[in-house]
């Protein structure tokens, strides 16, 4: 699947980063959706389902963190792919759920992308 087109949603609640990463994703082609926190990118995905990119920070305010906001995707609107991000903590592969990514803060876009477009592909 050509990435060209794919949505995407940033869930982060520093304003520069999710702008940045936001901006980053546009150019590249996506259809980019964003949110501050948990809440509002169960929201988002609710509105729109076709999403299957999701990158989320662990550590941001609400109901739920991260993880488990990572978690709720999964179970719920498989097959998106989950990339999880933090600079705070370094979740195991049991925190996250199956078939799920970690990146470390800070991490580089173009690395970001180039890993969705061999695992879309």
């Amino acid at each position: 699947m050509p990435v060209g087109g794919m949505s995407i949603m940033i869930v982060e609640d520093e304003p520069l980063i999710r702008f940045n990463l936001a901006d980053f994703f546009e150019e590249a082609g996506f259809i980019v959706f964003e949110a501050e926190h948990a809440d509002e990118a169960i929201a988002v995905m609710r509105r729109q389902p076709g999403i299957r990119i999701v990158v989320t920070d662990v550590n941001m305010p609400g109901s739920m963190d991260g993880l488990k906001l990572a978690h709720y995707i999964s179970d719920r609107y498989p097959p998106t792919l989950l990339f999880v991000t933090s600079g705070a903590v370094n979740p195991t592969d049991a925190d996250l759920p199956p078939d799920s990514h970690f990146l470390p803060k800070p991490f580089d876009p173009n690395n970001l992308l180039r890993t969705i477009e061999r695992l879309a592909s």
